[in-house]
């Protein structure tokens, strides 16, 4: 951000249209348009695969122990990110607060990427997870129909697992559920 510019604030993102989606990265406002139908079909089909784990741990249906959720709006330090899911972990969040947003850091987060995010999401997001601390990034593209996952060591990002196309995958944090990726993608 150039030093001449005003940070922005939590003001200023309340007056952006609720038809764009704003962050506030570095002290510098960001918006970006709804998503395209192959970006909203992956990230709604990523959300019900993982919906086993949504659940409390012992349920029916699944390992539970997470919380997961659609576009939550995360206050990391001076850092306002709304990805498009992320997960937490019960027994570090044991309470869904009846909140519009949260300042405890996830510990899972899927960016699904586009044309107008990519960079976004890997040049400026990515380092603010990692310094939060966020434990696993998971990277899709639906147009190139991959999914990158990452794990955190130290405070660097390691490539856990590349996936690509039809895969059956088993990606951590959810390894314990076979994830059908063709589903994910718009024919």
């Amino acid at each position: 951000m150039d030093p001449a510019r005003r940070r922005a604030t939590y003001e200023d993102l309340l007056q952006v249209s609720d038809l764009l989606i704003a962050e506030i990265v570095a002290g510098e406002l960001i918006t970006s348009p709804r998503p395209a139908f192959p970006h909203a079909r992956a990230t709604v089909v990523i959300g019900q695969d993982l919906s086993p784990f949504d659940r409390r741990p012992g349920s029916p249906g699944g390992p539970g122990g997470w919380w997961i959720l659609f576009e939550p709006e995360l206050h990391l330090g001076p850092d306002i990110l709304v990805p498009d899911l992320a997960g937490w972990r019960r027994e570090r969040m044991p309470l869904l607060e009846n909140v519009a947003y949260c300042e405890q850091a996830p510990d899972w987060v899927c960016e699904v990427v586009s044309p107008s995010t990519g960079r976004l999401d890997r040049v400026r997001k990515m380092p603010i997870y990692a310094r939060e601390q966020v434990s696993h990034l998971w990277l899709v593209d639906p147009l190139l129909r991959t999914l990158e996952v990452y794990r955190l060591e130290g405070q660097q990002w390691v490539v856990a697992s590349t996936h690509g196309g039809a895969e059956s995958v088993h990606a951590e944090p959810f390894a314990a559920v076979e994830l059908d990726m063709s589903r994910w993608w718009l024919d």
